[in-house]
């Protein structure tokens, strides 16, 4: 099952450096304009191969796009891979530029 996170409880989550892997699936010109500081880009378009550099099935892993529905799609290929912890970042980046939190 894929779970649903909030801007809300990443931003928390990061602020209290829990142990989580965030993951932004757009695209170079999207993630050129701005990102969370913390993610790593790894877009939808070349997710297969890209995700072969995620090894460890057992971490908290969020998916974050622009709004919600890529993030969704990229969670579902980690799922068939064996993932479990995996969230979708509700709202994506948009969401979280809406609550005034900082991108690079």
């Amino acid at each position: 099952m894929i779970g649903s996170m909030t801007v809300q409880e990443l931003k928390e989550k990061l602020d209290k450096n829990e142990d989580l892997i965030l993951i932004d699936c757009r695209e170079q010109g999207e993630w050129d304009e701005a990102h969370i500081k913390e993610a790593q880009f790894l877009p939808l378009s070349n997710f297969e191969e890209e995700m072969k550099k995620l090894t460890d099935t057992s971490k908290t892993i969020v998916c974050q796009c622009r709004s919600g529905k890529r993030s969704l799609n990229a969670a579902a290929m980690l799922q068939d891979e064996g993932f479990e912890n995996l969230f979708n970042l509700e709202g994506g980046i948009l969401a979280w530029m809406d609550e005034g939190y900082p991108t690079e």
